[in-house]
């Protein structure tokens, strides 16, 4: 779909917030509507996913390449879906390593696509994706190896401003932090193919302040693949439901069916966080009820008592899935076959719409939950 009545960052819908226990963090000035446009973010910087990837996509836009791509004339490496793409080029640090880069037999860490191509950013660009939050830190002597090895990718007449181990360890650790996966398409021919669900990685400034949530109220949409599209690498935010004045804007990290313990390692491998949303709220009181009833169960077992009625009992409070907390609904309204999220489309002369649309596959069909939810009536 293509409806994007909003201009790129945030607009009267969103304000920018500080909160002790959250940081930076976008909420509602006003009531929204399931499926309206709460952000459109265009991306401060793109980079390939890995080096198995270039064969496959443009180096600019990222679009699927066509049978005929337009080779890059200076690496001879990179390849572009247009004539425009090729003359609006890729970061010019990346050009020049890429043929060392893909040469011999030595393996590179895909962290140098990323540092190559921030460090060909214009000054101010740079400086603002410095700014960014981060949260991840990592040891010296991993930067040290990464800083020495990007150096020898970079001549003497090429050495950007600012260029330091400090800055390298800084970038490292925004990229880490806020960066998101541009996806591959949902085909056949991608599998095996070496890039590993992403075609290339991005970095949004305001998307970035977007915190995260189990049970996320917004959802992601992305069109890079649509060729009459001018910003294809734009990120669309849409509401998933109802969401009221003041309330933060929140999206998932974590695919949201993974079980608790998953999402949880997860954000604290990946982000360095401990996730206390509601439902992990919930679900940890789950976690210690089955604990214990295990243990219950242990010492049943060593006195050779057995309480069979207070097993099922105990088996229906971690499964229930007609308990008032378990967030069954959602999963059922909000979650499409593939795997991807479902929002509805945008509202069309205030009406809320009947139709949800996949954030993944891209099949759009009819919310058949529509006419019975009170919030749908505007």
């Amino acid at each position: 779909m293509s409806n994007q009545p909003n201009p790129a960052g945030p607009n009267a819908l969103l304000r920018l917030v500080e909160k002790p226990d959250r940081g930076r963090c976008l909420v509602a000035t006003r009531l929204i509507k399931p499926g309206e446009v709460v952000l459109v973010d265009t991306p401060l910087l793109l980079y390939p996913s890995s080096l198995a990837s270039l064969p496959l996509f443009c180096s600019r836009c990222f679009r699927c390449l066509p049978g005929q791509p337009f080779p890059c004339p200076t690496c001879h490496v990179a390849r572009f879906c247009s004539r425009r793409c090729l003359s609006l080029s890729h970061p010019r640090l990346l050009c020049h390593a890429l043929p060392s880069l893909i040469s011999g037999n030595a393996t590179w860490p895909d962290d140098l696509l990323f540092l190559l191509s921030a460090y060909s950013l214009p000054g101010s660009s740079l400086l603002r994706l410095l700014s960014l939050h981060s949260n991840s830190r990592f040891p010296d002597e991993s930067i040290q190896i990464l800083h020495s090895q990007l150096s020898s990718f970079i001549p003497p007449n090429m050495v950007p401003l600012n260029f330091s181990q400090e800055t390298t360890s800084s970038l490292i650790s925004k990229e880490k932090t806020n960066s998101f996966s541009l996806i591959t398409p949902m085909n056949t021919k991608f599998d095996g193919c070496g890039v590993a669900g992403s075609r290339a990685f991005g970095l949004y400034p305001w998307a970035s302040m977007i915190n995260h949530d189990c049970l996320p109220n917004v959802c992601r949409f992305d069109y890079v693949d649509e060729l009459n599209r001018e910003n294809n690498t734009d990120f669309t935010f849409r509401a998933f439901h109802q969401i009221k004045e003041g309330t933060e804007i929140c999206i998932s990290y974590v695919g949201v069916t993974r079980p608790y313990r998953d999402r949880q390692r997860s954000l604290m491998k990946n982000y360095g966080f401990k996730c206390e949303c509601d439902r992990c709220k919930i679900e940890v009181k789950w976690k210690e009820s089955q604990r214990k009833l295990e243990d219950e169960e242990e010492e049943e077992e060593e006195t050779g008592e057995e309480n069979e009625e207070q097993v099922v009992e105990g088996e229906g409070e971690e499964l229930d899935s007609d308990d008032e907390d378990f967030p069954h609904a959602y999963f059922i309204r909000y979650m499409c076959d593939c795997g991807g999220n479902l929002a509805p489309l945008p509202p069309s002369d205030g009406l809320v719409s009947e139709m949800m649309e996949c954030n993944c596959c891209g099949d759009v069909g009819m919310d058949t939950s529509y006419h019975s939810d009170p919030n749908n009536k505007f």
